[in-house]
C-alpha cells in the first residue's frame, strides 16, 4: 500500500468514462475517470473476484463483468447485488499532467 502519492498514469491516458488497471506496491488498483475527476479503488470485485477493469463504468458505478455487481468509485460502496461488501478506495491527486494514487482511504 502506498504511504505517499505515486504517479501511476498521465491525464491523457484515461478518457472520460474509461477504466485503467495499474499496479502500485504490488496491489492491483482500478483507476476510473468521470468527467474531470479521477477515482481509485481495489481492482477485484468483493463478490466473485472479477477484475473490475474488465467491466464497464456507468456514471460513478463500475460493473463487475462476472455477475453485474456494482460499486460506487467515489466511496467503494457496493450498490447492486450480488456484491454486498465494499471495495477499498484510494486517495487520488492530479498534479500537472500526472495522476497520482496515495494511501488507502477506505
Amino acid at each position: 500500500m502506498p504511504s505517499a502519492f505515486v504517479p501511476v498514469a498521465s491525464v491523457g491516458d484515461l478518457a472520460d468514462g474509461a477504466l485503467m488497471l495499474v499496479t502500485l506496491d504490488g496491489e492491483e488498483i482500478l483507476l476510473a475517470r468521470v468527467g474531470d475527476e479521477y477515482f481509485a479503488v481495489d481492482a477485484l470485485c468483493t463478490h466473485a473476484y472479477g477484475m473490475l477493469d474488465q467491466g464497464d463504468l456507468v456514471g460513478h458505478e463500475v460493473r463487475c463483468p462476472f455477475h453485474a455487481g456494482r460499486f460506487d468509485v467515489r466511496t467503494g460502496r457496493a450498490t447492486c447485488p450480488p456484491a454486498v461488501r465494499p471495495v477499498a478506495t484510494y486517495a487520488v491527486e492530479v498534479r500537472g499532467g500526472d495522476i497520482l494514487v496515495g494511501p488507502r482511504a477506505g
